[in-house]
């Protein structure tokens, strides 16, 4: 049998700098700080984030504050119904001067990628982006390019509207770790929005790297190390085994979802600045981690009404487990 990966006793960086770079975009993303540490822990944890949120919450603010803070590359997509899977990974061309023909990579060749609108894409564009985050490598005709790395996609989609949108399919939402709701900030967050907003993008442009991309990727390595008590274990099997046997749901959390959890949480850990794994962690991304991928008697797939349903009842759930000791 393969060893188990030693255990982490301490974070590998200084736990400052992670608070400092959370810090340090919450600094123009105001009032949503978990927000930007769920963000951070999906990117150590090689996940994948959905956004379901109504425009002008500060998504692309989060995306671009986040790419700077980190010295990484940034690009937007706007998804429309008639974008090809080629706008978004790229096409090969003959050149008639050398004779040749060239590849010429899409913008999904880039470490942060905002999938902006994502549910007005037909399928089969969909779909060519979410393969290419699964694999983390695009085929152009018969040459195969990996991805860089790290890279991290934040897909948006509107809750509200409809017209003119293709859902995404279950089996497609599941390939995403977070599903997650920015909601509007409160009172004094809006007050600093209002005050800053003539000088936004300049407070974009004077944000400063405080992690190398070096740094970045070895920590992505390190959460297999975060250290793991077998009964927080026993924790995350009997939520997830609670949602199989729950007769309120057509399908259960799948063994996916269990994994992509728990990877989760000890991402989270190591953003929280510990090399172990507490309750805690593991409670804070039950929701964003599990909603999307149940589907609750009486809805239809992929809505925001079974995702809403899925997480009352995921609450409902994580009250009747008890915490270990």
């Amino acid at each position: 049998m393969p060893e188990s990966p030693a255990p982490l006793d301490t974070p590998p960086v200084d736990p400052k700098i992670l608070e400092g770079l959370v810090e340090q975009v919450e600094g123009v993303f105001h009032g949503k700080r978990e927000v930007v540490r769920f963000a951070l822990a999906a990117l150590l944890a090689q996940g994948h984030i959905l956004f379901e949120d109504v425009p002008g919450v500060g998504k692309t603010t989060l995306a671009h504050a986040l790419a700077r803070s980190l010295g990484l590359s940034f690009r937007r997509i706007q998804f429309t119904s008639d974008l090809l899977p080629s706008d978004i990974l790229g096409v090969s061309l003959f050149n008639p001067t050398t004779g040749e023909f060239e590849t010429r990579p899409g913008p999904i060749f880039t470490n942060i990628l905002l999938a902006d609108e994502i549910n007005r894409a037909p399928p089969r564009t969909q779909s060519g982006l979410l393969e290419a985050m699964q694999e983390g490598k695009v085929t152009i005709d018969d040459r195969t390019f990996p991805l860089p790395e790290p890279f991290l996609v934040l897909a948006t989609q509107n809750p509200l509207e409809h017209h003119g949108t293709y859902p995404l399919p279950e089996s497609q939402l599941d390939r995403f770790l977070m599903r997650l709701t920015i909601g509007y900030p409160d009172r004094e967050a809006e007050r600093r929005i209002l005050l800053e907003s003539h000088r936004t993008g300049h407070r974009l442009e004077s944000l400063r790297p405080l992690l190398p991309p070096s740094t970045l990727l070895e920590l992505q390595k390190q959460v297999d190390h975060v250290r793991a008590d077998p009964a927080l274990l026993d924790y995350l099997l009997d939520i997830v085994q609670r949602t199989r046997r729950d007769p309120r749901f057509q399908v259960g959390v799948s063994p996916r979802g269990a994994v992509a959890l728990f990877r989760a949480s000890r991402a989270l850990a190591l953003v929280r600045g510990r090399g172990f794994l507490i309750p805690d962690d593991i409670l804070a991304l039950v929701v964003p981690c599990l909603a999307h991928r149940l589907v609750p008697l009486g809805t239809e797939p992929a809505t925001a009404e079974a995702h809403e349903q899925a997480s009352a009842l995921l609450e409902e759930i994580l009250a009747g487990v008890p915490l270990p000791v």
